[in-house]
């Protein structure tokens, strides 16, 4: 299951309408849990705009990489020229490169799973996403 930002926001803030749908989501998953170091930046971005400390923002994010269960691929140059690839392959779309290099990630491992609340994965027409707002 690869893991995004506005999934883990609700995974790890109660006050997120869909909290309680992404921890089914999340303690549901059979397969490996993913993410990027990408996510991790939009992560305290998108947790401090939604109202959660900068301590427990910075917290959530240390205990995501130190998360045994979780692998963190660290960006690279090769991944982020990639992404930024496929952004002009898709001028149409409205992704993110954090998007972007989620899509080549996901497709790389063969994962078809995301927790996510961005309608993008599926736009993307590969990804089947596990809850939406």
């Amino acid at each position: 299951m690869f893991l995004d930002t506005s999934g883990l926001l609700c995974l790890i803030h109660v006050r997120e309408k869909q909290h309680e749908k992404a921890v089914s989501s999340y303690d549901a998953a059979t397969t490996p849990r993913l993410t990027h170091s990408y996510v991790l930046d939009e992560f305290i971005a998108l947790a401090l705009a939604r109202k959660l400390s900068r301590e427990a923002a910075l917290d959530s994010s240390e205990r995501l990489i130190d998360d045994a269960n979780i692998e963190t691929v660290w960006v690279d140059e090769m991944r982020h020229r990639e992404a930024l690839a496929l952004l002009r392959e898709r001028p149409d779309k409205g992704y993110s490169l954090c998007d972007a290099v989620s899509f080549g990630l996901m497709r790389e491992r063969g994962i078809t799973e995301a927790l996510t609340t961005d309608r993008h994965f599926e736009q993307e027409g590969l990804f089947d996403c596990s809850f939406h707002r």
